[in-house]
């Protein structure tokens, strides 16, 4: 009968006899720039099949013609068709509920993922996430694929990197290439996607990125764009960077927006799975209205582009959309707001068009110049990543006299963002979920550097009951540096340092817990580095206990904090030499 651990040995010896046979394999940065291509070939298709197949939904349920979009109709065919998106939320729920019935966990996303375990993705995670996007934007929920382009992509090169055992590090990147090469191939700008890979997932530029990243971008490049833009003058520039400041006010809003619809749903007790079939009626309510508020947004914004619609068109399809996509993710649609952020952007940009051609009309700002900046400063706040939709705009265009003023407007919009609100949409659902992580950038080693792997266990302890004389006796000078005062049951009482009590001039009869030092300041082992350096800095102290628990205080080590700093800078030191690519 075959061991149950076979597969595993011929996959090793598999991999053992490739690098043997083919010594190219053993430089390992070719070894990675092979598999990001791979990554970008993979993620290019898959974005492509996906998007074809919502395209083809879009054909059954909307009516919509080959080649067109359906945000880009004038009107739905028939009244019944605004229920789709309900009905899309309908079996999102009975999803949400088959999910919670096999007790699956909440799915990890690509910037979780490189930031907390180190670039481990699930397959079947990604596959949830995949279809649920799909129902959601095929169905005419407000949300574009992205998310799911980026986790199929990311997700793929997850598995792949772990099936040949690669480093970390190695891991984390060729995530990144697999976000970079669907983003590359939803827009066909390989630069928007390298730097989305290198912003938002991987968290860091550095030369040993460029090469993997890139190649994958460039693999995965496939789809199409938008030109035609007239010159910008330089008197131009302040009245854009007022746009860039008002694209991240909207960018804030938006957020706020779907956190207060998602608290609504909360305390009016509406069950999870009920909540996206409420969500798709508002939406196709708003669909009757105008179709540019459903799905992403993709043949909205090419119609924004190519006609000229009145300010009050322009401004009401704002609101409409602008209230069809936090109702949909606020309800529990899935999907991602990078493609609808463009599109609000866009529209925000020909309103300030608008506006300025009435308030000061010697400005003569041009709309569609003005929704390619609205575009970028939006989506950053949204987003995040000033340079991503920088290169956005620079591919889309192909106009590199917009690139200074659109980095300009991206640049104040982040700044805004970051200084008042302090979160991108990419990462505010994690602070709503309690973490703290602001990017992808790999801090999951913080977490596994804990108190409880650091202290020592051979820590001497004594009666806190006994009298300084005792003590003396006990424990003689030299012998020991510290000692813990315990009560019955090992419970901490404080830290007694041998020298000073053996120097103290006080009666000897006098009780040692009445020298002990650091009684209310103590460790315990899930603290991470951080929480450890902070404890040691409030105390002033060189030493600290740890302890089972705040509350029963049994003592189970001892931590030191030169120690402590020692372990955090050799993590530090790694973790750099692993993002400058020195091995």
């Amino acid at each position: 009968m075959p061991a149950i651990n076979e597969p595993q040995v011929y996959a090793r010896r598999l991999r053992a006899v490739l690098i043997n046979s083919i010594p190219v394999l053993e430089a390992r940065g070719i070894v990675i720039v092979l598999m990001a291509g791979m990554v970008g070939m993979i993620a290019g298709a898959l974005v492509t099949g996906m998007s074809a197949l919502v395209q083809a939904m879009h054909f059954l349920l909307f009516d919509v013609q080959p080649g067109g979009r359906l945000s880009a109709m004038f009107s739905l065919a028939s009244p019944v068709q605004a229920m789709f998106p309900a009905i899309g939320g309908l079996l999102l729920g009975l999803s949400v509920i088959w999910l919670r019935r096999r007790k699956f966990r909440t799915p990890v996303d690509p910037i979780e993922a490189n930031a907390l375990y180190g670039g481990r993705m699930s397959l079947t995670d990604t596959f949830i996430i995949v279809g649920q996007t799909m129902i959601s934007s095929g169905f005419g929920a407000s949300v574009g694929l992205e998310a799911g382009y980026t986790q199929v992509g990311s997700g793929i090169a997850s598995r792949l990197a772990r099936a040949f055992r690669l480093r970390r590090n190695d891991v984390r990147i060729l995530v990144g290439c697999g976000a970079a090469g669907a983003i590359a191939a939803a827009f066909d700008a390989p630069l928007t996607g390298a730097f989305y890979g290198f912003e938002l997932v991987i968290g860091i530029y550095s030369v040993a990125n460029v090469a993997p990243v890139m190649t994958a971008a460039i693999a995965a490049s496939l789809t199409a764009e938008i030109s035609g833009l007239p010159t910008l003058t330089a008197s131009q520039y302040v009245p854009f960077l007022l746009l860039g400041l008002l694209g991240g006010a909207a960018s804030i809003a938006i957020m706020h927006l779907v956190s207060l619809i998602e608290r609504v749903f909360v305390r009016l007790a509406i069950d999870a799975s009920v909540r996206p079939f409420i969500g798709g009626i508002v939406v196709g309510l708003l669909g009757l209205v105008t179709p540019q508020v459903l799905s992403s947004g993709h043949g909205a914004l090419h119609r924004e582009f190519a006609m000229n619609y009145a300010l009050p068109v322009v401004a009401s399809v704002f609101v409409l959309k602008l209230a069809a996509s936090a109702i949909s993710l606020g309800s529990g649609f899935r999907g991602g707001l990078f493609f609808a952020s463009l599109f609000l952007g866009a529209l925000l940009g020909k309103v300030f068009a608008g506006v300025m051609a009435m308030a000061a009309p010697s400005t003569a700002l041009d709309p569609a110049v003005a929704a390619v900046v609205g575009m970028t400063s939006l989506a950053v706040g949204v987003v995040g990543g000033p340079l991503t939709m920088t290169f956005l705009a620079l591919e889309s265009t192909r106009d590199l006299t917009l690139t200074g003023v659109v980095l300009a407007a991206s640049i104040m919009s982040a700044i805004l963002v970051r200084e008042t609100f302090g979160y991108s949409f990419s990462t505010w659902r994690f602070h709503l979920r309690g973490e703290t992580i602001r990017s992808a950038h790999d801090v999951g080693w913080m977490r596994s550097l804990n108190v409880g792997s650091m202290m020592r266990k051979d820590v001497r302890t004594i009666d806190a009951s006994i009298t300084l004389a005792e003590f003396r006796k006990e424990i003689p000078l030299g012998s020991a540096q510290r000692v813990i005062a315990v009560e019955e049951g090992r419970h901490y009482v404080g830290v007694l340092l041998v020298a000073e009590l053996h120097s103290d001039l006080s009666d000897g009869e006098t009780p040692v817990q009445a020298l002990a030092q650091f009684k209310d300041a103590v460790l315990v082992p899930s603290m991470n580095v951080q929480s450890a350096a902070e404890t040691f800095q409030r105390a002033g102290a060189e030493e600290l206990a740890v302890v089972e628990d705040f509350d029963d205080r049994i003592v189970l080590g001892l931590l030191t904090e030169s120690h402590l700093m020692r372990r955090y800078a050799e993590e530090l030191d790694k973790a750099r030499r692993d993002l400058s690519g020195e091995g």
